[in-house]
Parts: C-alpha cells; sequence; structure tokens
C-alpha cells in the first residue's frame, strides 16, 4: 500500500478527504483558525499543499494525511462489528469521528471492517476505506492465515486436534474445514489457524469434535501480531510494515 505521488490539494479538500466533515464545515473551520498545518494556523481554505505526509491538526487533534486509512483495533468483548448493531455497543464507537467520517465512493462513509467477529470474540480487527485492500484480504482465494486462541470448555484430546487438520464437516457445507495448523497449548487450550472465514467456523469446528469453546481471541493475521501493548478497545494506524506482514 506504499503512497503513490498526489497532487497538491487545498486545504479544505485535504480535511474533507481525511474525514472533518462537508467542505462546508472544512471551510469553516479553517476560516475560523481552528486548523494549523506543520504548527503554522492557516485561514485560507484554498491554499494548497502537498497532501503525502502532510502534519497538521484540526481543534488541537493532530493528525497526518493518509490517502487511505489502514486500522488495526484491539476488538473488546460485547462490542458488534456493525454499524447498526442489534444488542451490544458498535466497535466503530471506539473510532475517531474522522475514521467513521471519510468520504467513499460507495454509499457507506468511513473505515469498515475486514471480516467481523462475534460479540464475545476479542483480539486483532482489521478496518480500511480501501475496498480493493478489503477485497484482498476477504477473499477465501487469497488464504491469509488467521490465529485464534481457544478455550475450551472440556479438556482437548490428541483426537480432536486430528480432526481438526483432518477435516470436519459443517452443517451448511458437505465439504469438509480443515485447519492449516493446531497446537495444544494447554488441557484446554490451543491455537487454530484458519485461512478461511465461515460463519462462526472456530465454535462449530469445536462442536463438530465434540467440544464447545468458552473463550476465543484472534491473536494474529497473516505476519502482523497483535501488539501486547495495544489494550482492548485501543486502536492505531498500520505502518507500512505491518502493511507487509499482512500482504496476500
Amino acid at each position: 500500500m506504499k503512497a503513490k505521488s498526489l497532487k497538491p490539494m487545498r486545504l479544505e479538500d485535504i480535511l474533507f478527504s481525511q474525514g472533518f466533515g462537508t467542505r462546508r464545515v472544512c471551510a469553516g473551520l479553517i476560516q475560523q483558525g481552528h486548523v494549523a498545518v506543520d504548527g503554522q494556523v492557516q485561514t485560507d481554505a484554498g491554499e494548497s499543499y502537498a497532501p503525502e505526509g502532510l502534519q497538521f491538526s484540526v481543534q488541537g487533534t493532530p493528525w497526518t494525511f493518509h490517502e487511505h486509512a489502514y486500522v488495526m483495533l484491539h476488538k473488546p468483548a460485547g462490542t458488534e462489528c456493525s454499524q447498526k448493531p442489534s444488542a451490544w455497543p458498535s466497535i466503530y464507537t471506539l473510532l475517531p469521528a474522522p475514521l467513521r467520517q471519510r468520504p467513499n465512493k460507495g454509499a457507506v462513509q468511513g473505515v469498515q471492517a475486514v471480516g467481523r467477529l462475534d460479540q464475545d470474540t476479542t483480539g486483532l480487527l482489521l478496518l480500511s476505506d480501501d475496498g480493493a485492500f478489503i477485497h484482498r484480504m476477504s477473499s477465501p482465494k487469497k488464504h491469509v492465515p488467521k490465529v485464534y486462541q481457544v478455550t475450551a470448555c472440556h479438556p482437548i484430546t490428541d483426537a480432536m486436534v486430528q480432526k481438526l487438520l483432518e477435516g470436519v464437516v459443517l452443517d451448511d457445507d458437505p465439504k469438509p474445514v480443515r485447519a492449516a495448523a493446531c497446537a495444544q497449548t494447554g488441557e484446554s487450550t490451543l491455537d487454530l489457524t484458519l485461512t478461511e472465514g465461515k460463519y462462526h467456523q472456530v465454535k462449530r469446528m469445536l462442536a463438530a469434535v465434540g467440544n464447545r469453546v468458552d473463550a476465543l481471541h484472534r491473536s494474529r493475521i497473516g505476519g502482523l501480531t497483535l501488539p501486547a501493548d495495544l489494550a482492548p478497545g485501543q486502536w492505531r494506524l498500520l505502518s507500512e510494515t505491518d502493511l507487509a506482514l499482512i500482504k496476500p
């Protein structure tokens, strides 16, 4: 996702592209002295800047221009990966307004989750406003590995591990679903690696081998591991190094 060379942009358009409101709102913020570029207050909405890596602040909030946003979120339990949650708070409430309001060619604004985690599942979740990136990361043809730390209700046996590796049949698909890797880490815990994402897949796979999931945490996507210093509910933008680790 290396940034390509971009043409100079009006300051008003820069703020709009980053999700700080409509063009009229962005122009108003600038004219009222709420925007600083490289530490200097700017009041001319028509002033042009090279956008790549531009450092600016809006009402004291620092921001760096990114043509697209690539975000990692440590999803906490009790949240839904939906803009319109049915029973639990939305993960999108954990993100700042600019990430939720970034303009998009489609009908939905802002960054979107790359796949979903159940409301009781925790761990690494990616979000972006780059449709091509979301498609690549979500496509089963790309075989992006995802590692889940599973806590089971009952002790895990060698036979269960073997069945998960050989493949189990889920009720909606006669084709066996296999774990790409499965390593027992404790009496009732294991690390399960999947390269596809079916509905409630981990829970259904454990049920198929005669067990049940008590807790589920996604720790890794591709080569990207959830940082130990990213607490539940916290987010950060992905670096170029991060993106290289998850590139399909």
